[in-house]
């Protein structure tokens, strides 16, 4: 991992350290946003640390597992970081859904998200 530039270890070692505190506590994830960070859930729009924990804690769910596919870091203009995860969630016995997530980060004494995007990557063929 050391031959890789700093924003791209940065970006994927924040995406692990994102949803292992979402999968074992939904409130942790509270850590790293700040009062001026935006939320989009699946096209709700929620602004700021409380807002956030409020709408991950009252997800209809108590256990949750995320899988990767990929993860896609790039360094941006502002000396912040764009981070996208995709993969899969399973939450209790719901079918595996898969899911896209985007975050970017901004340091202020630590690296915190500015905003993050999700939307589940759900298919209607009918």
């Amino acid at each position: 991992m050391g031959d890789k530039p700093v924003w791209e270890q940065t970006g994927s070692s924040f995406i692990r350290h994102y949803y292992q505190l979402f999968d074992n506590d939904r409130t942790q994830p509270g850590a790293v946003y700040m009062d001026a960070s935006r939320l989009t859930w699946e096209g709700q729009q929620f602004q700021g640390k409380a807002a956030t924990v409020e709408k991950l804690s009252s997800l209809p769910f108590q256990k949750i597992q995320h899988s990767f596919t990929a993860q896609d870091p790039q360094p941006t203009p502002e000396s912040c970081i764009l981070s996208m995860a995709v993969g899969q969630l399973k939450a209790e016995e719901d079918p595996i859904m898969g899911f896209h997530q985007m975050f970017l980060l901004n340091i202020n004494d630590a690296w915190v998200r500015t905003n993050d995007t999700l939307r589940l990557a759900l298919h209607n063929f009918g």
